[in-house]
């Protein structure tokens, strides 16, 4: 029992160490996610909304493989649906302001968005 305080201790540095991106995130206010503006011109995405949350970019990377190294051109969604794989006629006909919905998300999440190294926006007059 010599070394107690020493375990202590070191208990509690551990404790704040592997809580400390919780309190960062509570102390820089971004306990909640963004606010993010809805897609007013579709009501249904290519997969439900749970699964785009979490797997939009393993989606997006299995249509650029599809497109670019086996020449398909059409995803058929889990409900039977069938949609053209592509980020700027699919996505970006529903999200057309990256700006207000990508980016938000992605600012928040700490990721970076690089679909625009390869993908033009249009722009807006």
């Amino acid at each position: 029992m010599y070394s107690a305080g020493k375990i202590i201790l070191g208990l509690g540095v551990f404790a704040a160490a592997v809580t400390a991106p919780v309190w960062y995130g509570l102390a820089h206010g971004k306990s909640s996610p963004p606010d993010l503006e809805r897609p007013t011109e579709a009501k249904d995405c290519v997969e439900p909304a749970a699964y785009m949350r979490a797997r939009h970019m393993e989606l997006l990377d299995s249509w650029r493989d599809a497109v670019v190294r086996r020449g398909e051109h059409v995803y058929v969604a889990a409900d039977g649906k069938h949609h053209d794989m592509s980020l700027t006629g699919t996505c970006l006909r529903c999200h057309s302001e990256p700006s207000k919905f990508c980016v938000r998300c992605h600012d928040y999440a700490g990721v970076e968005v690089f679909c625009w190294d390869c993908h033009q926006q249009k722009k807006r007059s």
